[in-house]
């Protein structure tokens, strides 16, 4: 795929089945990005707009990593490039810090801190526990997949947390069962006490932890990106009720308190979003909250 653009990969490597970790040459990206945030790549001139977590980053370098899964077209289409080819765009940083980047460092040093990673979501939770130990901040951390072949950036994860527990659903690797019954372990059997726990995966996984935390009375952080499509706030993909207010998971966040999330809706609203009528639909029914405010959508339908 020769090409003239200039975001080069300068590392591939396939971690799992279809999932793939890439080094992008972007130094202005890595120069501003922090954990949490996000960037938008599209591969070529005919290529969508893909949101991604930034997995790590290399300001020296100039590079900033990033894991996908190869799904849907796009994807696979980004799977299909190698070191030395490039993309056409790399848009960067996107959406706020980490909550536990803000916080203030007394505070944060008084917290007993919980990753929860379910699948792919080892991506974005991985900068975030690095940066945790470049701080001098200690935490745990829960990897969560459906078989030890889907385990992602265990070796990885292991060189700053505290501790690294692994669950698989089918029981071939570390703990059998879903991150839920990880954390049970831990509070319930093992007397581990946790002030707050960030939890990053599949939807109805981020869903089941956050009741069960909220029974267990820990704060949770989730990271809605998995319902990210454009990124800008202007498709609506990512509207969110968070409490009594609307949100855009783009702009807003991507990380929001889980115990505020309404999982059910979202959920609901990305599969309409997926067909036409189902766009049309939500579009009548949440009129001007369809979009982020002070979106030029709005105008722009109008014409």
């Amino acid at each position: 795929m020769a090409n003239n653009y200039k975001y080069i990969i300068t590392k591939k490597v396939k971690l799992a089945d279809s999932i793939y970790l890439m080094d992008i040459m972007a130094p202005r990206v890595a120069a501003h990005c922090y954990p949490g945030q996000f960037i938008i790549l599209i591969a070529n001139e005919k290529g969508e707009r893909i949101p991604l977590t930034i997995c790590d980053y290399d300001r020296e370098q100039g590079t900033v990593t990033i894991v996908f899964q190869a799904l849907g077209n796009s994807t696979k289409l980004l799977a299909e490039y190698e070191v030395g080819e490039a993309f056409r765009d790399f848009t960067g940083p996107l959406g706020k810090r980490s909550e536990l980047v803000t916080m203030p460092s007394e505070e944060l040093r008084s917290k007993k801190v919980l990753f929860v990673a379910g699948g792919v979501g080892a991506a974005p939770v991985y900068p975030q526990v690095k940066w945790m130990n470049e701080n001098g901040y200690e935490a745990d951390c829960i990897i969560g997949a459906r078989s030890k072949e889907l385990v992602i950036l265990e070796d990885q994860m292991r060189k700053y947390a505290k501790n690294v527990y692994i669950t698989t659903d089918d029981g071939s690797y570390g703990l059998k069962g879903n991150v839920n019954e990880a954390i049970k372990y831990l509070v319930n059997e093992k007397k581990h006490h946790y002030d707050i726990i960030i939890a990053i995966g599949p939807m109805i996984m981020m869903k089941y932890v956050c009741i069960l935390t909220k029974e267990l009375g820990i704060k949770t952080i989730v990271s809605m990106n998995p319902i990210m499509v454009d990124g800008t706030g202007m498709c609506g993909a990512c509207r969110l009720s968070i409490g009594d207010e609307i949100k855009f998971a783009c702009v807003d966040g991507p990380e929001f308190d889980g115990h505020l999330v309404n999982f059910d809706e979202a959920m609901k609203r990305l599969s309409m979003y997926k067909t036409v009528e189902g766009k049309m639909e939500l579009r009548e029914k949440e009129g001007d909250t369809h979009h982020h405010p002070g979106c030029e959508c709005h105008d722009n339908e109008n014409k």
